[in-house]
């Protein structure tokens, strides 16, 4: 048995390490982002486009099929910062990307 403190969990009830409850909290306040296709998104996986989109403000259009490197997830669950050649602060929809 290790030297870690327990803290009581109200609740399951239970008395739990201290490091499996921080976990076990950190993971519900976690938010899922899943692409077009479904699968699970995470901060620097690659997408790519699954339809053109023009970009508001920066007078260019996306074109499907392009790929967007390390991507970072934000606290909503369709919403992916990114970056891209010639365009800061982009913020694309989970809806419009598959993960590569």
């Amino acid at each position: 048995m290790s030297d870690e403190d327990y803290v009581y969990d109200e609740d399951s009830g239970e008395w739990l390490p201290a490091s499996e409850l921080a976990a076990r909290q950190a993971s519900e306040g976690a938010v899922e982002v899943r692409d077009a296709v479904g699968n699970l998104l995470a901060d620097g996986d690659q997408v790519t486009l699954i339809k053109d989109l023009e970009v508001k403000g920066a007078g260019q259009t996306l074109k499907r099929g392009t790929l967007i490197k390390a991507i970072r997830l934000t606290g909503d669950a369709q919403e992916i910062d990114c970056k891209f050649d010639g365009i800061k602060g982009l913020v694309l929809r989970a809806e419009f990307v598959r993960k590569r």
